[in-house]
């Protein structure tokens, strides 16, 4: 016992149950979530690492899925090497490398809570930009829609110039550019709530963003290098608000119908009309599948507001993702999001994405009135 009381590394194990003690604390009081984690220990280390992994220019998630898998594989071939030719000591050595896995585990589970998990107890993002949630009629949800499509074809037609061969929009300055104007977007944004100052670093690239795009996932927030990964192969218009969703999680925002709505605002508080269609398109989509779902007749009767670029984008964005629907990769990728999303008490799963729409709505209300 000595021996290993010696090993500093020992002390590591006590990060796991100060995790899960933290989160049994947030579940237990929504004011220790927002103000003591969500607003304090998140914050700060939020700051910190996205300073330190901001300085690379590419993802180091993405590096690290690259070369963790094969590092580990070498790694446990190495040790089993080992105890078998040097068979002096075998216990201490092997309670050694279990303590080793124990303490990556602690370290792992406690970036994963501290940077993540714990503030899905916050407050909910409304209760800052005053919107009261509240059931919606099908007759609500279709004013909603039309007018999303009347600002969103407005937007559009003044893109109009930034087409490609077939009439789909495409972006007119690179997407590293594209990343900056979102990072302003949120400057913008917390001018008019302060909810959403400090830091925001640049989105990351990711690389093999067409392999990415067979997992049907658009981006990825790593909560252990406080980075917001995007993939950059997706139709141009999703791009923006992809960046925003992922910077809002970083912004400490975690539930998805949050981030969606935290990047609608950042769009529509940016002065480039490319993001602002950006962030329009994804509210409009989103809107125009609950109507559907509600009622097709009357999402046929909206979809008279479209304009025909809108159309063209929305029907380039369906081909785009048909070759990855319903494939193997794809359908394992939703069955993992989906069950990670339940685990954090966001019990659509999945479909908690679309509940962006209710805060859609009560801002609708709220400006009608």
């Amino acid at each position: 016992m000595k021996r290993f009381l010696r090993l500093k590394r020992i002390w590591f194990l006590l990060l796991l149950p100060a995790a899960l003690l933290s989160l049994l604390v947030a579940s237990r009081s929504q004011e220790a979530a927002e103000h003591v984690f969500a607003r304090g220990i998140f914050v700060g280390l939020s700051w910190v690492m996205s300073h330190i992994t901001g300085l690379l220019p590419f993802s180091l998630m993405e590096l690290g899925i690259l070369v963790l898998p094969p590092l580990a594989l070498f790694l446990v071939v190495f040790f089993a090497v080992r105890m078998i030719r040097k068979k002096e000591d075998l216990p201490f050595r092997l309670a050694k490398a279990f303590l080793n896995v124990g303490c990556i585990f602690s370290v792992v589970v406690f970036l994963l809570v501290f940077g993540c998990s714990i503030n899905y107890y916050r407050y909910p993002v409304a209760s800052y930009l005053g919107l009261t949630v509240e059931p919606a009629t099908k007759e609500e949800l279709y004013e909603l829609v039309v007018s999303l499509a009347k600002e969103t074809s407005e937007v559009r037609g003044e893109l109009s110039c930034y087409e490609n061969g077939d009439g789909v929009y495409t972006l007119s300055f690179s997407k590293k550019q594209l990343g900056k104007e979102a990072v302003q977007a949120f400057s913008e944004l917390a001018a008019l709530y302060d909810i959403f100052g400090g830091y925001c670093p640049q989105p990351k690239q990711i690389h093999f963003s067409r392999t990415m795009s067979m997992t049907e996932l658009t981006g990825i927030f790593c909560p252990f290098t406080m980075e917001a990964n995007v993939n950059i192969d997706i139709p141009d218009y999703s791009i923006g608000s992809t960046m925003c969703h992922e910077l809002a999680h970083l912004k400490g925002f975690i539930r998805e119908d949050e981030a969606n709505y935290v990047a609608y605002l950042a769009c529509q508080a940016s002065k480039n009309q490319e993001l602002r269609y950006s962030g329009l398109m994804e509210a409009l989509i989103l809107s125009g599948n609950a109507l559907y779902a509600k009622d097709a007749d009357l999402y046929y009767e909206a979809r008279a507001y479209y304009s025909e670029g809108v159309s063209r984008d929305l029907a380039a964005n369906s081909q785009y993702w048909a070759e990855f629907k319903d494939k193997p990769v794809s359908n394992a990728a939703q069955k993992i999001n989906d069950a990670y999303l339940k685990a954090n008490h966001q019990e659509d799963g999945v479909q908690s994405y679309g509940r962006m729409v209710d805060l859609l709505l009560a801002q609708y209300r709220k400006e009608k009135k």
